[in-house]
């Protein structure tokens, strides 16, 4: 018998099937350790065979398989050559996306703890053994106990001679790491509307692959999501669930135990390697049915899968930014397809592509127009920060929510401050001079955060001391200009010295279980004011929470990209979402320099349609997505002149496909990249947008016969941020 392997290299060079003997029980899906070479390394049993077209003399066999259960599902194959052809990787490259990266690399292995079982009670025991007789009645009365904990609690002595005595048996058992998370309120099942029934009635009777459920915050979109993994579950099939940030996660995951106990199992990047492990496992054994995550979660390791839901589906994380940039959407539509089930899209706020397709019939629309208790959504307040300036207020806060915090804490309740902007500052300047601190790794500038004391680069992490003096002119005249999350908090300590407030972003969330802490400290009332980035802007639900701060509004308005108008709607609707959920009246303090902004207006109103109609209005009149498709061809090197060597022969290459197909070109161009280095890298780009992505398979391949050891050529296509 053969196996047909691909060798875990994802290079254009082995990117092909070699054929090795092996046992006939061997499995195809197994991983495999062959010889490849001199050396050996790792593989995919990708088929088997029993008959080979090569030499007898030159087939080499399967060295070892690594586990009894093979890691790859049938469906990941055709996953592979899908994701292969579409986003020209090698095969190996689009099998590592189906297993976890320290389980591919042999870092984690299963974890097993000893326990100490009862075996015989009647062992006759001396006076003496005052130690062994109580450990002895102990486990009379329990039967087993972890065997560290038995040594702990009688000494190992005790426990030691029990067992040389046939009183007790030492077994070793594998164990579970299972990641915390814990209840964030109410989580039992709840009466469906008659909203809601008519939705999961539409999805369930829908022959269109793809559901698009539209419903204002607040509208029950979760408790759909949940009813259709119950009737999903309940016929013997599986679900993956995602969304957007790791941040929802916990809460998400909550409900989900509640729910379906032991049956859902979490995939995400702020795991332990051990408990990723072990949470994959239990899935690819059968023992987890619900798959629930962020983006990686797609490939979770299910087979008959008989829903996949993607909550907030216009978030931009869905897009991968590493090869294979893939786009989640288009993974979730394939898993869909093979298995024959729905894919379910939810959002208050749908991406205008989504929100197309829809209104052209590809996807089953399904709207939630209130929210879930008939309650009005929050009322939002402009608040003018031209006119504070003028008044003197040079102060992060309005007036309007000043006194909307007052309140609020004076009632109980509980306020959210959203800023997307973390540390204490935005850049450091010069008075004398107008030097500006920059990442000497990165053309961008640094953001001065004061618990540290220090300067920081929030694209490669680097961190400088905080100078004392101008480093260009010596000038000790330095001010800190904008406002970021640290800030806020210390002008709020300031403005409410007795209110409890904490504080939710990238430098306050670190560590596995960073998240979770501080959503389940604000969950429980233990603070009165939440301040933080994007990752409380959306999904989150607490009944307490009555007043919404949004400072610096606009500040997305202002980015040279064509989805800024829709980020920002959605940013300020989502964050909006998180007031007056429960049985209190919410509000929401919008803090803006351009109120008259056509933006805000919609957002104001929560006029999705209407946002909706004037933004396609003039995507259509300037042939932006979704009536075009971007594509950016990034090229990257460590040093200037290769990687504008390489940008020369992708623009000549692409240039020519262009001759070829002028009316598929509406725009072509090669430039600067708008941030000209990034993490020590020089970075260059050919821009272009085309009537339909046909041409991507060229384009792709034009990039890759421009890579080399020392510069990076990929594809973006509609790059979500185009820096």
């Amino acid at each position: 018998m053969y196996a047909q392997v691909i060798v875990d290299i994802a290079h254009s060079s082995v990117d092909r099937v070699f054929d090795y003997s092996c046992p006939d029980d061997i499995v195809v899906g197994s991983r495999v350790k062959v010889p490849f070479g001199n050396r050996l390394i790792d593989g995919f049993v990708i088929g088997k065979s029993e008959v080979c077209s090569a030499p007898a003399g030159k087939i080499k066999p399967v060295f070892s398989v690594f586990d009894e259960l093979p890691a790859l599902v049938p469906e990941c194959f055709t996953l592979m050559e899908r994701i292969s052809a579409r986003y020209r990787v090698p095969k190996a490259a689009s099998l590592r996306l189906f297993v976890p990266s320290e389980m591919r690399l042999g870092k984690v292995r299963e974890a097993y703890k000893n326990y100490a079982v009862l075996k015989d009670a009647a062992i006759p025991l001396t006076k003496a053994a005052k130690k062994q007789g109580e450990a002895l009645a102990y486990f009379a009365a329990n039967g087993e106990c972890e065997l560290s904990a038995a040594a702990e609690k009688f000494g190992r002595g005790a426990v030691e001679a029990l067992v040389k005595k046939g009183a007790l048996a030492i077994e070793k058992r594998r164990i579970n790491r299972i990641p915390s998370g814990g209840s964030f309120g109410e989580v039992l099942p709840k009466t469906l509307t008659t909203d809601q029934q008519n939705a999961i009635k539409s999805i369930e009777e829908s022959k269109k692959c793809v559901q698009l459920l539209h419903g204002v915050t607040g509208s029950g979109k979760t408790e759909i999501y949940l009813s259709i993994i119950a009737d999903v579950i309940k016929k013997g099939k599986t679900a993956v669930f995602l969304v957007p940030e790791i941040s929802l996660t916990p809460q998400m995951l909550s409900q989900l135990r509640a729910r379906f106990k032991g049956e859902a199992a979490i995939l995400h990047s702020g795991l332990s390697a051990g408990e990723k492990f072990d949470e994959w496992w239990r899935l690819r054994s059968g023992e987890a049915k619900i798959a629930i995550g962020a983006r990686s979660a797609v490939f979770a390791p299910l087979e008959n899968i008989g829903a996949i839901i993607i909550d907030e589906e216009h978030d931009s994380s869905y897009i991968s930014e590493s090869a294979p940039r893939y786009s989640t959407l288009d993974i979730a539509r394939w898993r869909a397809e093979y298995n024959g089930c729905k894919l379910i899209l939810g959002s208050a706020t749908p991406s205008m592509e989504s929100f197309l397709k829809a209104e052209v019939g590809e996807y089953n629309l399904i709207t939630l127009p209130e929210r879930i208790n008939k309650k009005p959504l929050p009322e939002i307040i402009i608040a003018d920060m031209r006119k504070e300036v003028k008044r003197g207020n040079n102060s992060p806060f309005s007036l309007a929510l000043r006194g909307e915090l007052t309140a609020a804490l004076e009632s109980g309740n509980q306020s959210i401050i959203f800023l997307n902007r973390r540390g204490y500052s935005q850049t450091v300047i010069c008075r004398d001079c107008g030097y500006v601190a920059k990442c000497v790794n990165c053309d961008v500038t640094l953001t001065y955060h004061s618990e540290d004391n220090c300067l920081k680069c929030h694209y490669c992490g680097a961190r400088y001391k905080m100078p004392e003096a101008c480093p260009e002119c010596g000038g000790r005249h330095i001010r800190y200009s904008g406002t970021g999350t640290q800030r806020v908090v210390a002008e709020l300590k300031e403005l409410f010295p007795s209110a409890r407030i904490l504080r939710m972003d990238n430098d306050t969330v670190s560590g596995k279980d960073g998240h979770f802490k501080i959503l389940s400290a604000f969950a429980a009332h233990k603070a009165d004011i939440l301040v933080g980035t994007q990752m409380i802007a959306k999904g989150h639900d607490f009944p307490a929470v009555t007043l919404v701060g949004i400072l610096d509004a606009d500040m997305s308005l202002h980015f040279s990209d064509y989805r800024s108008g829709e980020r920002t709607f959605q940013l300020i609707t989502q964050v909006a979402g998180r007031s007056g959920r429960a049985g209190l009246k919410g509000k929401v303090v919008l803090q803006t320099y351009c109120p008259e902004n056509y933006i805000l207006r919609y957002a104001v109103n929560y006029d999705y349609y209407g946002f909706y109609k004037n933004e396609t209005q003039l995507r259509k009149a300037t042939c932006f997505p979704p009536y075009s498709l971007i594509c950016r061809v990034m090229v990257t090197s460590e040093k200037d002149a290769p990687a504008l060597e390489a940008l020369k022969k992708v623009y000549t290459g692409i240039n020519a496909i262009r001759e070829r197909n002028p009316d598929k070109f509406i725009f072509l161009n090669r430039m600067h990249s708008p941030i000209k280095r990034l993490q020590g890298k020089f970075r260059y780009q050919a821009l272009m947008r085309l009537t339909d992505g046909s041409l991507l398979p060229e384009i792709y391949d034009i990039a890759a016969e421009n890579s080399s050891a020392e510069v990076l050529c990929y594809v973006e296509e509609n790059p979500s941020n185009l820096s």
